[in-house]
């Protein structure tokens, strides 16, 4: 009995336990109940107050913000206002100044149509002033001209023959003046590019990839070679081809070589266009020396200066009308050599001036003077004999001829120069050109004959003395002149001569 008891009293006890644990429990959560409803309703009036403030803020700020757009709407609103009124005032002013123009040029019409008709009333009294004379005089206009013309010729023959001398000298110094102004504008402009032939060279490029590596990026390639090289590189839409520019030949050779080496080499950038100008220079050296040495043995020059060939050396790549300088005054040393031998003068003095009668060529466009005077001068530096300078010196009559030597080169220079074939003219050319000026000279009246000489530079008209006189010869002279200008087409200038000759011949026996 005392076990159950103790059991059942153990169980009352463990029911009496949970009882009061569940509500302990159960009191607990109320309590944490209420503290989370006064948690919460303390979060919601603090968000409410932060809300509160935020709205507050916010609105202060659009006010802000508004008002800040509204001055400057304002401020924009009377900037416009301010430049609709000056557009206004200047659309005004343009109005007024149209109607002054408007206004003017009825005025300058007006004006040249009262021109107009006082012209050609003038230009109608003329004609009766000049009908009126020849009704009195009982001659034409142009008979009453030739009339007068023949009349002044026959008495003041001599006092106009004066006074046309003295127009052609001051005319003569007139274009003296205006050929030294030309030459002036050409030194300036002498950089430029001015003649597709003579003053650039073509280059032949592969494909058109390769000339776009040879522009490079934003040309930086191009500007390299220029810099390098001195001449202008000139890519135009032409496929396949570039163009080098420049007065210097000697400097186009070495951008040709220049540019034809990097092709070959395909690297194409600054430093290696630097490198290879640099070679290229040698090059063309190289090339000068031999083409000198190679001309000075072949005509029998010897023991010329190492430097002095150098110079000469630089006339293979200068042309003249198409031929090689230096390949005409190697052709000129033969021929001046062959005309000695025959006269019995110093062969190898005149050989040494034709050879180097044009060395001044190489400098010229470096050095004050003529191609003549430069060539002198480097001739004493280098102390070329006497008997050379003055061969050499008269080949285009600067300088009076001193030596038999002297006229045996500018003999040879006419021949080499002269020759068909020798400057870009076919013989079928040159002899028709020939044909051409003797048939101009011998369509006027009063020639009795005429020859074209000096591979046509010189045409010597000769004219019937009975029928022309001095006078007449000139006139004459100035017609055939402006005749070949106007119907021929040639190089250089063409000298007409004519002669009138008056012989009086009686027999003694």
């Amino acid at each position: 009995m005392s076990l159950k008891l103790v059991f059942l009293l153990l169980g009352a006890a463990a029911l009496m336990g949970a009882v009061i644990g569940y509500v302990f429990r159960w009191l607990l959560v109320l309590a944490k109940k209420g503290s989370l409803e006064m948690d919460i309703k303390q979060m919601l009036l603090n968000a409410k107050e932060d809300a509160s403030s935020i709205i507050y803020s916010a609105e202060e700020e659009a006010k802000r913000v508004l008002a800040a757009v509204e001055a400057e709407s304002k401020e924009k609103e009377e900037k416009i206002t301010r430049a609709e009124d000056r557009v206004f005032k200047r659309e005004e002013s343009l109005d007024r100044k149209q109607h002054e123009l408007d206004a003017e040029v009825i005025t300058v019409k007006s004006r040249i149509e009262g021109i107009k008709i006082i012209k050609e009333r003038a230009d109608k009294l003329l004609v009766e002033r000049g009908n009126e004379l020849a009704k009195v005089a009982g001659l034409t206009k142009e008979q009453a001209k030739t009339q007068l013309m023949a009349e002044l010729e026959r008495e003041q023959g001599e006092d106009l023959m004066v006074r046309l001398v003295k127009l052609e000298r001051d005319g003569a110094e007139k274009l003296e003046r205006r050929a030294r102004e030309i030459l002036t504008t050409s030194i300036h402009r002498l950089g430029n590019s001015v003649a597709a032939d003579t003053m650039a060279t073509a280059i032949t490029i592969p494909n058109d990839e390769l000339k776009g590596k040879i522009i490079g990026k934003e040309g930086r390639n191009i500007k390299a070679i220029e810099r390098a090289t001195g001449v202008e590189v000139i890519i135009d839409d032409t496929p396949g081809s570039i163009l080098l520019s420049s007065y210097d030949p000697v400097r186009r050779a070495v951008a040709r070589v220049t540019i034809e080496n990097l092709i070959v080499d395909g690297r194409i950038q600054p430093a290696k266009i630097e490198e290879t100008a640099e070679k290229a220079k040698g090059e063309v050296n190289k090339i000068m020396k031999e083409k000198a040495e190679a001309a000075a043995f072949e005509t029998g020059v010897l023991n010329l200066d190492p430097k002095l060939l150098m110079i000469l050396g630089r006339l293979h790549f200068r042309t003249s009308y198409g031929q090689s300088v230096l390949q005409h005054s190697t052709e000129m040393a033969h021929i001046a050599g062959m005309i000695a031998e025959e006269l019995g003068a110093n062969p190898a003095v005149a050989r040494a001036g034709a050879l180097l009668h044009d060395i001044g060529k190489a400098l010229d466009h470096e050095v004050q003077g003529t191609h003549v005077e430069i060539g002198r001068k480097i001739l004493q530096k280098f102390n070329v004999s006497e008997e050379v300078i003055k061969a050499m010196q008269s080949h285009h009559e600067e300088y009076p001829y001193e030596t038999v030597e002297s006229i045996i080169v500018q003999v040879a220079d006419a021949i080499s120069g002269g020759r068909p074939g020798a400057r870009r003219d076919s013989t079928e050319n040159y002899l028709k050109r020939l044909a051409d000026i003797e048939g101009i000279a011998n369509s006027f009246a009063g020639v009795e004959k005429s020859y074209a000489i000096s591979a046509g530079r010189e045409v010597r008209v000769f004219v019937k003395p009975d029928e022309m006189s001095d006078f007449a010869a000139r006139e004459l002279a100035r017609n055939i002149a402006k005749r070949i200008e106007e119907d021929l087409k040639y190089p250089g200038e063409i000298k007409i001569a004519v002669i009138r000759e008056t012989r009086a011949i009686e027999f003694a026996r």
